[in-house]
């Protein structure tokens, strides 16, 4: 078993070995070529869902509080804002020199057209439960409550009001995320859901949209009129998909990229001996798991599902073949959190390796799989990527140890995802979640029932729904801690996704691209950015 996984691993070096002799190029002065994990799915920041579209619309779009490049909360489009005594109404004040990239002054109108739009079913926005703190969030995108019943009004031109449902601590975190940047409304009136296309475009963030080469490159450019244009150093943006990661780095060796941010796990002792202080590792709030298909046998059997994680060598996948760019998982949320405790770990984890193949294979043959009543067979979906493919390849060794049979199906990153959102039939798949705002709630909310653009197995659990209705309407954090704490406990029992590894931020940056910190957000808008000679 061991010799087959060790392969991969000294595969990846001798591929980056020989393409680290390229000379590099002379770099344009005024582009930026940012590695990306993937060309985006869209540029619609209502239809998105993806880390590697947040980064474009980060540059493209400004919310009400955005991020700096330390990953600190900042104001964005809103100069200031109060919160009532009893957290439920939120009201905002606009910035006098907020400015689209046409001219036309971003208004608190545009805020409300914006998240109403988001919530109309129309939209069939895969994110929207992200808003449904907002008051009447839910029954909107429901069908059962009007748009115009959403808790958002604009009273001034620049003054923004929003009413919550409850008391949300992560509120304004929520705020910062894509699902909550304003669109243009004569855009979408006028071009309608291609608002978005190169000439169409009208954005409010630091630059705007110049091209779009699909599968190459989206190339933006300084919006003169943004408020803080004149603190803008970088000219031009490329954003490069990088689902290739040893190809990657050999662009970047030979000086066709600026950053890539994320790095083949593998690779790293060869990469930290080649580029030094280029590699930079950092925190992060991430999840890498396997959602599970509890809508068809024998995977809806939670006997199955155990079997499966009992045999996954988490530590090995963490710190052999991604190179101690990853933690070993052992429950859905990381640690560090805020307004939480210590997780709940998984049971078993203090077992010897081959008690816990032995409880495996008891559990399928109690499933009705083993010697003499069948083989277990399983398709794995994934992303595909080096880190991904190289993990595949070892998860499914492993699970032939206990007699599971394992095809790989595995398609780009865009179309991964899509196909899940869209409720595409599946096995076992990889799932990727960072968070989007540092509280235990945004892993949990994933497996709600009803969240089918977020839970492509389908997971519904009414007494999952239960605690997590309960902790939303819980005031006392240590009081909403515990009932977190006792929905992830439930998750972990009934492993409808099962925690593989925490993750850490891992990038490559060029000593001309400075400004680079990494952070929990994993956030680095190009605003922030400096490019030397």
């Amino acid at each position: 078993m061991r010799p087959h996984r060790r392969q991969c691993l000294v595969g990846g070096a001798a591929l980056l070995a020989a393409g680290l002799g390229r000379q590099a190029r002379a770099a344009p002065a005024d582009l930026y070529r940012r590695g990306n994990d993937a060309d985006p799915e869209t540029l619609d920041p209502h239809k998105s869902s993806t880390v590697a579209e947040a980064h474009i619309l980060r540059d493209l779009y400004e919310g009400l509080l955005t991020y700096d490049n330390h990953g600190a909360m900042i104001p964005g489009a809103a100069t200031d804002w109060t919160i009532s005594e009893d957290g439920l109404t939120y009201t905002f004040r606009l910035r006098e020199d907020g400015r689209w990239s046409n001219g036309d002054p971003v208004l608190a109108a545009d805020f409300v057209f914006a998240l109403r739009r988001i919530l109309a079913p129309a939209t069939a926005a895969k994110y929207a439960e992200v808003l449904f703190p907002l008051g009447n969030a839910r029954a909107v995108n429901q069908g059962s409550a009007p748009v115009e019943a959403l808790g958002v009004a604009a009273p001034e031109a620049r003054r923004l009001v929003l009413t919550l449902e409850q008391p949300t601590p992560y509120m304004l975190e929520l705020l910062t995320h894509q699902t909550a940047l304003p669109v243009h409304p004569p855009s979408l009136a006028r071009f309608g859901d291609a608002f978005a296309r190169p000439g169409n475009s009208v954005t409010n963030g630091p630059y705007r949209l110049a091209d779009v080469v699909p599968n190459d490159r989206i190339t933006l450019e300084r919006n003169p009129h943004f408020h803080a244009a004149g603190t803008v150093t970088i000219s031009r943006v490329a954003f490069l998909p990088t689902p290739d990661l040893s190809s990657a780095v050999r662009r970047y060796a030979a000086g066709e990229i600026d950053s890539l941010a994320d790095l083949p796990g593998d690779q790293i002792a060869s990469l930290e001996a080649r580029f030094g202080a280029q590699v930079v590792l950092g925190p992060a709030l991430g999840l890498y798991a396997l959602a599970v298909n509890t809508r068809k046998a024998p995977f809806d059997d939670v006997r199955v599902r155990r079997a499966l994680s009992l045999v996954i060598d988490r530590e090995f996948l963490a710190q052999r073949l991604w190179g101690e760019t990853m933690t070993p998982a052992y429950s859905l949320c990381p640690p560090g959190l805020d307004r939480y405790r210590t997780p709940p770990e998984l049971a078993g984890r203090e077992a010897l390796p081959i008690d816990r193949e032995d409880e495996a294979r008891a559990l399928l043959a109690a499933a009705g799989f083993g010697p003499g009543k069948g083989l277990l067979r399983l398709e794995y979906r994934f992303n595909a990527s080096d880190n991904n493919r190289n993990t595949a390849v070892a998860l499914a060794d492993m699970w032939r140890g206990v007699g599971i049979e394992t095809r790989f199906v595995y398609t780009d990153a865009k179309t991964h995802f899509a196909y899940l959102r869209d409720g595409g039939d599946f096995d076992v798949a990889r799932m990727s979640w960072i968070a989007d705002y540092s509280d235990p709630q945004n892993f949990l909310f994933l497996l709600e029932s009803g969240n089918d653009g977020l839970n492509p197995g389908r997971y519904a659990n009414p007494a999952f729904d239960g605690l997590m209705r309960r902790a939303a309407a819980e005031r006392d954090v240590a009081g909403r801690a515990d009932l977190l704490f006792a929905a992830e406990t439930l998750i972990l029992t009934d492993l409808p996704w099962i925690p593989v590894m925490h993750t850490r931020s891992k990038a490559l940056i060029a000593p001309r691209l400075t400004g680079y910190h990494p952070n929990l957000r994993n956030a680095a808008p190009t605003r922030f950015l400096r490019l030397g000679a």
